[in-house]
Protein backbone atom coordinates (compact mmCIF):
# COMPACT_ATOMS: atom_id res chain seq x y z
CA UNK A 1 0.00 0.00 0.00
CA UNK A 2 1.31 3.21 -0.99
CA UNK A 3 1.98 6.11 1.52
CA UNK A 4 -1.22 8.66 1.53
CA UNK A 5 -0.30 11.71 0.68
CA UNK A 6 -2.33 15.15 1.47
CA UNK A 7 -2.66 16.79 -1.31
CA UNK A 8 -1.73 20.90 0.23
CA UNK A 9 1.37 20.32 2.20
CA UNK A 10 1.04 21.92 5.47
CA UNK A 11 2.90 22.90 9.16
CA UNK A 12 0.59 22.43 11.28
CA UNK A 13 0.80 24.33 14.72
CA UNK A 14 1.30 23.26 18.14
CA UNK A 15 -0.82 22.45 20.60
CA UNK A 16 -1.48 25.73 22.41
CA UNK A 17 -0.48 25.99 26.47
CA UNK A 18 -3.01 27.56 27.80
CA UNK A 19 -5.58 25.44 26.48
CA UNK A 20 -3.61 22.40 26.79
CA UNK A 21 -3.74 24.19 31.40
CA UNK A 22 -7.42 24.62 30.85
CA UNK A 23 -7.63 21.39 29.51
CA UNK A 24 -5.57 19.39 32.75
CA UNK A 25 -7.44 21.53 35.10
CA UNK A 26 -10.76 20.31 34.37
CA UNK A 27 -9.54 16.82 33.83
CA UNK A 28 -8.50 17.45 37.55
CA UNK A 29 -12.20 18.32 38.61
CA UNK A 30 -14.54 16.62 37.09
CA UNK A 31 -12.30 13.41 35.80
CA UNK A 32 -12.92 14.41 32.60
CA UNK A 33 -12.57 17.11 30.10
CA UNK A 34 -13.46 18.55 26.48
CA UNK A 35 -12.26 21.06 24.04
CA UNK A 36 -14.16 22.16 20.83
CA UNK A 37 -11.28 23.61 18.28
CA UNK A 38 -8.47 22.02 20.37
CA UNK A 39 -6.75 20.86 17.10
CA UNK A 40 -6.23 22.94 13.96
CA UNK A 41 -8.67 22.98 11.15
CA UNK A 42 -5.99 21.74 8.58
CA UNK A 43 -4.37 19.08 10.44
CA UNK A 44 -8.56 17.09 11.43
CA UNK A 45 -8.82 17.40 7.71
CA UNK A 46 -5.34 16.11 7.09
CA UNK A 47 -5.63 13.12 9.16
CA UNK A 48 -9.43 12.28 7.79
CA UNK A 49 -7.69 12.41 4.80
CA UNK A 50 -5.17 9.93 5.78
CA UNK A 51 -7.97 7.74 7.46
CA UNK A 52 -9.84 7.88 4.06
CA UNK A 53 -6.87 6.71 2.06
CA UNK A 54 -6.24 4.03 4.49
CA UNK A 55 -10.06 3.01 4.30
CA UNK A 56 -10.16 3.14 0.21
CA UNK A 57 -7.09 0.93 0.78
CA UNK A 58 -8.76 -1.99 2.46
CA UNK A 59 -6.18 -1.21 5.41
CA UNK A 60 -9.02 -1.10 8.34
CA UNK A 61 -9.42 -3.77 10.36
CA UNK A 62 -12.67 -4.71 12.19
CA UNK A 63 -11.94 -3.87 16.07
CA UNK A 64 -12.27 -5.94 19.02
CA UNK A 65 -13.10 -5.81 23.18
CA UNK A 66 -10.07 -6.86 25.78
CA UNK A 67 -6.49 -7.14 25.16
CA UNK A 68 -4.17 -9.90 25.04
CA UNK A 69 -4.95 -13.21 25.23
CA UNK A 70 -8.84 -11.68 26.74
CA UNK A 71 -9.17 -10.14 22.96
CA UNK A 72 -12.35 -10.77 20.94
CA UNK A 73 -14.46 -9.40 18.30
CA UNK A 74 -18.00 -8.62 18.82
CA UNK A 75 -19.77 -6.79 16.86
CA UNK A 76 -22.66 -6.35 19.07
CA UNK A 77 -20.72 -4.12 21.44
CA UNK A 78 -18.36 -2.55 19.40
CA UNK A 79 -18.95 -1.83 15.69
CA UNK A 80 -15.83 0.08 14.50
CA UNK A 81 -13.10 -0.01 12.38
CA UNK A 82 -9.52 0.85 13.36
CA UNK A 83 -5.84 1.37 11.90
CA UNK A 84 -3.00 2.61 14.44
CA UNK A 85 -1.28 5.12 14.19
CA UNK A 86 2.58 5.45 13.17
CA UNK A 87 4.83 8.79 12.64
CA UNK A 88 5.17 7.40 9.16
CA UNK A 89 2.39 9.50 7.42
CA UNK A 90 2.61 13.45 7.91
CA UNK A 91 -0.49 14.07 9.84
CA UNK A 92 -0.25 10.67 11.75
CA UNK A 93 3.54 11.74 13.09
CA UNK A 94 2.21 15.56 14.06
CA UNK A 95 -0.84 14.22 15.79
CA UNK A 96 1.37 11.98 17.71
CA UNK A 97 4.11 14.65 18.20
CA UNK A 98 1.36 16.78 19.74
CA UNK A 99 0.10 14.34 22.04
CA UNK A 100 3.70 13.85 23.31
CA UNK A 101 3.51 17.79 24.19
CA UNK A 102 0.67 17.21 26.01
CA UNK A 103 1.61 13.87 28.01
CA UNK A 104 4.57 15.96 28.73
CA UNK A 105 2.06 19.09 30.17
CA UNK A 106 -0.04 16.49 32.40
CA UNK A 107 2.81 14.96 33.86
CA UNK A 108 4.66 18.39 34.74
CA UNK A 109 1.14 19.38 36.64
CA UNK A 110 0.28 15.77 37.97
CA UNK A 111 3.25 13.62 38.34
CA UNK A 112 1.86 10.76 36.87
CA UNK A 113 4.84 9.20 35.07
CA UNK A 114 3.14 8.59 31.71
CA UNK A 115 5.71 7.55 29.24
CA UNK A 116 3.73 6.65 26.23
CA UNK A 117 1.10 7.19 24.12
CA UNK A 118 -0.87 5.03 21.53
CA UNK A 119 -3.99 5.81 19.24
CA UNK A 120 -6.11 4.25 16.36
CA UNK A 121 -8.08 5.98 13.79
CA UNK A 122 -11.46 4.60 13.97
CA UNK A 123 -14.47 4.71 11.58
CA UNK A 124 -17.61 3.67 12.74
CA UNK A 125 -20.08 2.93 9.87
CA UNK A 126 -23.66 4.29 9.30
CA UNK A 127 -25.85 2.97 12.90
CA UNK A 128 -22.51 0.87 14.41
CA UNK A 129 -21.95 1.99 18.24
CA UNK A 130 -19.75 1.10 21.15
CA UNK A 131 -21.71 0.14 24.30
CA UNK A 132 -21.17 1.58 27.31
CA UNK A 133 -17.53 0.66 29.19
CA UNK A 134 -14.63 1.49 31.15
CA UNK A 135 -11.43 1.55 29.12
CA UNK A 136 -9.16 0.05 32.14
CA UNK A 137 -9.80 -2.36 34.79
CA UNK A 138 -9.12 -0.80 38.44
CA UNK A 139 -5.52 -1.99 39.46
CA UNK A 140 -4.48 -3.19 36.73
CA UNK A 141 -4.05 -0.36 34.60
CA UNK A 142 -1.55 0.81 32.25
CA UNK A 143 -3.75 3.10 29.92
CA UNK A 144 -4.21 6.33 32.44
CA UNK A 145 -6.01 8.81 30.58
CA UNK A 146 -7.99 8.04 27.29
CA UNK A 147 -8.49 10.68 24.41
CA UNK A 148 -10.73 10.82 22.09
CA UNK A 149 -10.40 13.57 18.83
CA UNK A 150 -13.11 13.80 15.93
CA UNK A 151 -12.46 14.39 12.46
CA UNK A 152 -16.32 14.67 11.20
CA UNK A 153 -16.84 18.00 9.06
CA UNK A 154 -19.75 19.60 8.98
CA UNK A 155 -20.92 17.25 11.67
CA UNK A 156 -24.87 17.79 11.99
CA UNK A 157 -27.07 18.62 14.94
CA UNK A 158 -29.19 15.52 14.50
CA UNK A 159 -26.22 13.12 13.14
CA UNK A 160 -26.01 11.09 16.00
CA UNK A 161 -22.78 9.54 17.21
CA UNK A 162 -22.65 11.26 20.51
CA UNK A 163 -19.31 9.78 23.25
CA UNK A 164 -22.16 9.73 26.37
CA UNK A 165 -19.79 10.13 29.37
CA UNK A 166 -21.21 8.42 32.85
CA UNK A 167 -20.55 9.45 36.45
CA UNK A 168 -18.35 6.63 37.63
CA UNK A 169 -20.10 6.35 41.16
CA UNK A 170 -23.85 6.22 39.16
CA UNK A 171 -23.55 4.20 35.35
CA UNK A 172 -26.96 5.43 34.69
CA UNK A 173 -26.47 9.53 35.47
CA UNK A 174 -25.26 11.06 32.46
CA UNK A 175 -22.84 13.78 32.72
CA UNK A 176 -22.34 14.84 29.54
CA UNK A 177 -22.73 14.12 25.78
CA UNK A 178 -19.53 15.12 22.89
CA UNK A 179 -20.71 15.61 19.77
CA UNK A 180 -18.01 14.33 16.75
CA UNK A 181 -17.38 17.64 15.45
CA UNK A 182 -13.84 18.11 13.96
CA UNK A 183 -11.51 19.39 16.27
CA UNK A 184 -12.94 18.47 19.58
CA UNK A 185 -10.76 16.63 21.58
CA UNK A 186 -11.93 15.09 25.19
CA UNK A 187 -9.84 13.06 27.77
CA UNK A 188 -11.04 11.31 30.53
CA UNK A 189 -9.73 9.06 33.58
CA UNK A 190 -9.52 5.30 31.63
CA UNK A 191 -10.46 3.95 35.26
CA UNK A 192 -13.18 6.00 36.38
CA UNK A 193 -15.42 7.07 33.52
CA UNK A 194 -17.52 4.84 31.87
CA UNK A 195 -18.90 5.95 28.36
CA UNK A 196 -20.32 4.93 24.96
CA UNK A 197 -20.55 5.47 21.81
CA UNK A 198 -24.20 6.33 20.48
CA UNK A 199 -25.51 5.12 16.68
CA UNK A 200 -24.85 7.89 14.46
CA UNK A 201 -26.49 8.50 11.02
CA UNK A 202 -23.64 9.33 8.82
CA UNK A 203 -20.00 7.31 8.70
CA UNK A 204 -18.05 8.50 12.04
CA UNK A 205 -14.22 9.22 12.00
CA UNK A 206 -12.23 9.72 15.14
CA UNK A 207 -8.86 9.20 17.14
CA UNK A 208 -9.11 6.74 20.13
CA UNK A 209 -5.82 7.37 22.08
CA UNK A 210 -4.25 6.66 25.51
CA UNK A 211 -1.65 8.41 27.54
CA UNK A 212 -0.30 4.99 29.77
CA UNK A 213 2.19 4.13 32.90
CA UNK A 214 4.64 1.36 32.40
CA UNK A 215 2.57 -1.65 34.45
CA UNK A 216 6.00 -4.22 34.44
CA UNK A 217 4.81 -7.70 35.96
CA UNK A 218 7.26 -10.15 36.59
CA UNK A 219 9.43 -11.01 33.63
CA UNK A 220 6.66 -8.93 31.73
CA UNK A 221 7.62 -5.65 30.25
CA UNK A 222 4.34 -3.42 29.76
CA UNK A 223 2.10 -6.20 29.57
CA UNK A 224 -1.37 -5.57 27.33
CA UNK A 225 -4.09 -5.86 30.39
Amino acid sequence: MTSPVHPVAAAWPALDTQRMEALIDDLVEHGWAVAEDFLDHDLTHALSHELQALEDNGALAEAGIGRGREYQHRPDIRGDSIRWLTPDHPAQRHYLMSMAALRDAINRSLFLGLFEFEAHFARYPIGAFYQRHVDSFRGRANRIISSVSYLNADWPDDGGGEMVVYAPEDETRELGRVVPRAGTFVCFLSEEMPHEVLPARLPRASIAGWFRRNSSLGNLIDPAL
